[in-house]
């Protein structure tokens, strides 16, 4: 009898991944005969539709072959994987997610507007009909950039053109329009720690990147003075991975060192909407539109698989993005484009926003005591913007330790060793703990696991 946990949405394939697993381990022989899909469908309790759906994925592929009134046996499969039943050898190839995800941070589809999604896009479909069919201006919609320049306004406090606004499919597109319009013979500073996917896609664009250490105060101004930088990516408001805010003095410093320089700032404001301590913090771009790139998107308050995002370019620049790309299309859909503008029209954006900041606020409370209650020491650096903190563990041998500690109790995290970009110290021993994807109670669940002896 085949027993396995199907928990989850979708069953079949969860079924088909572990058949397969045990034919290419070699837990089920060639010729071994399978149970009917009545007796298995029965055994799982799951539908015998989602057992036929498995096997004939399987028997598509060849895993499996059928036999005229005898039923499914195991096909002669010679390729074999590592037993995966001990701990630290290879994973299944349908890799199964920790019980805790500390990384990826991603919200819970069930927070998700959807029904107003849903309702924004019938009533976009029947008011703009055959519209939505007609080529998008290089820009992005225009009733999308108004009402991106508005809530800009509400929410930053910063008076923007819509006319230099860029709509664009998420910030890695985006990363790759800045370096278009600076130039890949300029040097672009990022980071250090830091998100890995900036350096990547300045990289990948074929920029020449060098890096800024980070302080606890941010990307350290003294460093940027001494680059040759042509253009500096920063995120002042809540740096990705210590969690640094940058104060006032030093955003009037690195400007000024921009306006001499001839430089530009490009300042990533991932997570502005979350907030939770306090109000929001002054934007670069309102101290210094005429060197500052600003860019957001809307990944954390809506979806990450939502690619959209905008940046806000100096005149300057919006001349010469319109010379590169005015013959060129937008790249978002002008459906999801029209829809998006509806929500944040018509209010709803926003009072999904503080929705959500009243969760997170008592996710955050949760880590907070979770992290009190740890049977080791543990120092939290927390500035209450953000969904992540991070947690430094003097007692702990090394981060490897800390990382399989964590393995074990199946939790998966990372520490700010992990987003070093270049050997630096200073940040040894001290784990980031991204809070966006956790539900209520399971924080203190997680504790409860580092308990166990």
């Amino acid at each position: 009898m085949l027993t396995y946990n199907l928990d989850g949405k979708n069953k079949y394939y969860s079924l088909y991944c572990r058949i397969r697993d045990d034919i290419l381990r070699g837990n089920l022989t060639s010729g071994q005969k399978l149970p009917s899909k009545r007796a298995l469908a029965s055994d799982l309790s799951v539908s015998v539709i989602t057992v036929q759906t498995a096997y004939e994925q399987l028997l598509a592929e060849g895993y499996i072959i059928s036999r005229e009134r005898s039923g499914y046996f195991v096909a002669e499969v010679n390729a074999r994987l590592p037993s995966a039943q001990h701990e630290g050898e290879a994973e299944e190839v349908c890799s199964q997610k920790p019980a805790f995800d500390l990384v990826s941070g991603s919200a819970s589809a069930q927070l998700f507007p959807f029904s107003v999604w849903a309702r924004l896009m019938r009533s976009v479909l029947s008011e703009e009909g055959e519209h939505l069919l007609e080529r998008v201006p290089c820009r992005g919609d225009l009733s999308l950039r108004n009402e991106i320049a508005a809530l800009l306004y509400r929410m930053r406090g910063v008076e923007v053109n819509p006319s230099n606004i860029v709509v664009g499919a998420g910030a890695e597109y985006l990363y790759g329009i800045i370096v278009q319009l600076i130039g890949r013979d300029k040097l672009y500073a990022v980071e250090n720690p830091g998100y890995g996917k900036i350096h990547s896609a300045y990289s990948l664009n074929g920029a020449n990147c060098t890096f800024v250490p980070v302080t606890k105060q941010g990307a350290d101004p003294e460093a940027v003075e001494r680059s040759s930088a042509h253009i500096l990516h920063i995120s002042p408001s809540h740096q990705f991975p210590t969690g640094a805010v940058m104060p006032v003095s030093n955003r009037l410093r690195i400007i000024a060192w921009a306006r001499e320089s001839g430089a530009y700032i490009v300042e990533d404001d991932y997570d502005s909407e979350f907030r939770l301590v306090g109000k929001p913090l002054q934007s670069m771009l309102g101290l210094c539109p005429d060197r500052v790139i600003y860019i957001n998107t809307f990944s954390k308050s809506l979806a990450p698989s939502m690619r959209m995002g905008y940046m806000v370019l100096p005149p300057e620049l919006m001349q010469k993005y319109l010379d590169l790309f005015s013959s060129a299309a937008n790249v978002v859909p002008l459906f999801e484009q029209k829809t998006l503008a509806a929500m944040i029209g018509g209010g709803f954006f926003e009072r999904h926003i503080n929705r959500l900041k009243n969760y997170f606020r008592a996710i955050r409370q949760e880590v907070l005591s979770a992290i009190s209650s740890l049977p080791f020491p543990a120092e939290v650096n927390d500035t209450g913007s953000g969904l992540h903190l991070t947690v430094k563990l003097p007692s702990a041998p090394s981060d490897g330790a800390i990382r399989e500690l964590a393995e074990r109790r199946g939790v998966r995290l990372r520490c700010l060793s992990d987003y070093l970009l270049a050997p630096l110290s200073g940040f040894e021993r001290t784990a980031v703990i991204n809070y966006g994807g956790l539900k209520k109670g399971e924080p203190q669940r997680i504790a409860a696991l580092f308990h166990k002896s």
